[in-house]
């Protein structure tokens, strides 16, 4: 399928009770409210395909960015194409899902996310952050830097309260991630946990609720999935 048969697929499949789902969570550009669910169906008309993974990517159509994150490799892309998806990510579907789908395959996903959690825009930064704790879940432990991830925790307890809101969710989120993935860490993550309590985000006119990082961390704990990481960062 080209890209223009996608965008028809997307509208044809989009719903105004989704559009306005993804509007109450913030979503103010080009959407056409297609359910992930529907949005799996089409990967197959993409997968293997990279250029048109890119392509739908710059429709600025939310529905066939997700798409795009969800069919792309993201070991096919260049640093530059990722930095590109990360800036372009016009909502924290985009940023905190999407670009880290795809940026958490890439051999220097660390490094990228890294970069991305110093920068001043908020969708880069959560794509930074969110790129990280992906990396993390899909990683084995060895492939770590353990001192590095260390630091990040210290970096997360010392500047959230600084931190804009959707970039201090994605933090949070990092904390879960590193007592979720790695078992070496979780002390460390339990301890930042246990510092940051109750994060507080302003969710809009959701029912949505900040995960709080010492009960989450507790739950993964007592079903005793601490350290079993993940095939794929993609949902």
């Amino acid at each position: 399928m080209t890209v223009d048969e996608l965008l028809q697929e997307l509208e044809r499949l989009g719903s105004e009770s989704t559009v306005k789902t993804f509007r109450r969570h913030g979503a103010n550009g080009k959407l056409y409210g297609v359910k992930v669910g529907d949005l799996k169906k089409l990967v197959k008309y993409v997968k293997g395909n990279h250029d048109l993974a890119l392509q739908l990517w710059d429709t600025d159509v939310s529905d066939a960015m997700y798409l795009a994150s969800l069919a792309a490799n993201g070991k096919e892309f260049t640093r530059k194409q990722l930095d590109h998806w990360a800036k372009t990510a016009w909502w924290y579907m985009l940023s905190e899902y999407a670009v880290p789908f795809v940026a958490a395959e890439h051999p220097d996903a660390c490094i990228l996310a890294r970069k991305w959690i110093r920068a001043k825009a908020t969708n880069v930064a959560s794509s930074g952050w969110s790129t990280y704790t992906a990396a993390i879940s899909i990683r084995p432990d060895d492939e770590l830097d353990l001192d590095e991830i260390r630091s990040l925790l210290a970096l997360v307890e010392d500047g959230i309260d600084k931190a804009a809101g959707r970039v201090r969710y994605c933090m949070n989120g990092f904390v879960i991630g590193v007592g979720s993935y790695v078992k070496p860490l979780l002390g460390e993550a339990k301890a930042t946990a246990k510092a940051l309590g109750t994060v507080h985000v302003d969710m809009g006119e959701t029912d949505c609720r900040v995960p709080v990082a010492t009960d989450t961390i507790k739950k993964i704990e007592s079903m005793k999935r601490v350290g079993k990481k993940r095939k794929t960062a993609k949902c």
